[in-house]
């Protein structure tokens, strides 16, 4: 069962976010890693900045957490994360699937390390395109608050409608 995420859900999803984030340690440049991957903090902030998630739940378990955003005249998905026990079954497909029919705008972009090449896949998997490094950087700066250095190390994708 998917659902849209509520207040009282916000330590099940800093805990599914940090729990599947380690498949990122040793990937992504060092010094973008932290313990925890995401603080408390930064999900508040995140959450007050307009993220909005959703979740997948399996037997009243919340075991993934998908976030849309809407930021000027596009649609950002933010943060994907399925608990590490969970991967693999669909269910990013199915959050994906359903942040997609909400989103209102013309233009929907996610955001990702270049270095994790496994979600780079699943996005063009599902009907989104890699952009330019110059498309890149101007989007990741337009639309992102993130540091200089994440903007260095990440990519942009466009979706483009329902792959074959």
């Amino acid at each position: 069962m998917i659902r849209k995420l509520i207040n009282t859900d916000f330590q099940t999803i800093l805990n599914v976010v940090n729990d599947a984030a380690v498949a990122y340690k040793g990937k992504i440049p060092a010094d973008r890693w932290k313990e925890p991957y995401m603080p408390k903090e930064e999900l508040e902030e995140e959450i007050r900045s307009g993220i909005q998630f959703h979740g997948y739940f399996e037997k009243e378990k919340l075991v993934a957490v998908m976030g849309i955003q809407l930021v000027g005249d596009v649609t950002l998905i933010r943060h994907a994360y399925t608990l590490t026990s969970h991967q693999r079954k669909g269910l990013g497909k199915k959050l994906l699937n359903q942040l997609l029919s909400l989103a209102t705008t013309d233009r929907i972009l996610v955001g990702t390390w270049e270095t994790a090449p496994w979600a780079i896949k699943f996005y063009r998997k599902h009907g989104f395109t890699l952009l330019s490094r110059e498309e890149t950087n101007k989007l990741l700066k337009k639309y992102w608050k993130i540091s200089e250095r994440q903007v260095e190390t990440s990519i942009v994708l466009e979706y483009k409608g329902k792959s074959q």
